[in-house]
């Protein structure tokens, strides 16, 4: 059961891992005040530029392009995600439509453009992140063989972006003004913030971020754009609801996912999981969640002023 367990471990981050940056920007986002379900559209985008953007350099810059690929999904994401900061903020239109045309537009001129590139919907990368095992570290009992070996840089990557996003959260000025925006904005504009401001950094933040979930994707296990993350921007923002808009409880909520989905797509493999339907095995975590969502309801703690719009002039 070990060396099962050890086998399917690094498949579960590497799933877990795109889920966990993407849950993070969304956390900016609602932070902040603006309620963003636009993360599946802006993963897509950012799909869209790294498999653009990697395809036309791997023959350059074999090495480079790959990372080149990811920051630009990052940018052209953060750039997309201003849509629906000027729609949510300057216009106050509902953030929930607003959200919801953002992943229409995403998934129709993503692949209108592929189509016209490459004459079908779908672009593919010659080269991905290949796995590596840290040294030292893969040698430690049973520890190194899940975490330290076989492992995406990438996954270091977001850890690193995951610690750096609580500390700014909870022990930054920018972090306390961004905090301020989604539970009281009356009052932090009455303290001279620019909660106009704030929001608009905030959601670019989540546009960056679900970019680069967008871009892993497409450099660890995909190795194609074709119009489309599965889903992954909508349990993404699942997560962060599971993980009560908590850096540390959205890692526990994406790890959840990313570990039942693994599971739910070896269960064949495994002769105590293959007598199981896999149909129940991969309704799982998202049956879970709604179970979870419903029993905790009452004690959620969903900033305050997240999907109301500001309004200046109101005291």
């Amino acid at each position: 059961m070990i060396d099962i367990l050890t086998g399917i471990f690094p498949y579960a981050i590497a799933f877990t891992i795109p889920l966990l940056v993407t849950s993070l920007g969304g956390l900016f986002s609602e932070r902040s005040g603006v309620v963003n379900i636009g993360l599946e559209g802006l993963m897509v985008m950012g799909s869209f530029a790294g498999a653009i953007t990697i395809s036309n350099l791997e023959a350059y810059l074999p090495n480079g392009s790959i990372w080149i690929g990811i920051m630009v999904a990052g940018i052209v994401s953060g750039i997309f995600s201003l849509l629906h900061a000027f729609a949510s903020i300057h216009l106050k239109a509902n953030q929930v439509i607003s959200g919801t045309a953002i992943n229409m537009i995403a998934g129709a001129i993503t692949v209108f453009f592929a189509r016209n590139i490459t004459g079908s919907g779908n672009i593919r990368i010659q080269l991905g992140l290949q796995r590596v095992s840290i040294p030292i570290l893969r040698d430690i009992p049973l520890l190194g063989d899940m975490f330290f070996s076989n492992t995406y840089l990438t996954t270091w990557v977001v850890i690193a972006i995951l610690i750096f996003s609580k500390f700014v959260i909870y022990n930054t000025a920018f972090g306390l003004r961004l905090r301020a925006c989604g539970e009281h904005p009356q009052a932090a504009a009455a303290a001279g913030i620019n909660v106009f401001l704030i929001r608009y950094i905030a959601v670019f933040i989540s546009g960056i971020l679900a970019g680069f979930g967008g871009a892993i994707i497409l450099v660890t296990y995909s190795g194609e754009f074709n119009g489309s993350v599965a889903g992954l921007g909508f349990l993404a923002l699942a997560a962060l609801i599971f993980g009560q808009w908590k850096p540390l409880g959205i890692l526990g909520a994406t790890f959840f996912f990313g570990f039942a989905s693994t599971i739910a797509n070896v269960s064949q493999a495994i002769p105590a999981l293959a007598t199981i339907p896999g149909i129940i095995l991969k309704v799982f975590p998202y049956v879970v969640t709604l179970i979870a969502l419903v029993l905790f309801s009452k004690s959620s703690q969903a900033p305050k002023a997240a999907g109301e719009p500001f309004d200046q002039g109101k005291r």
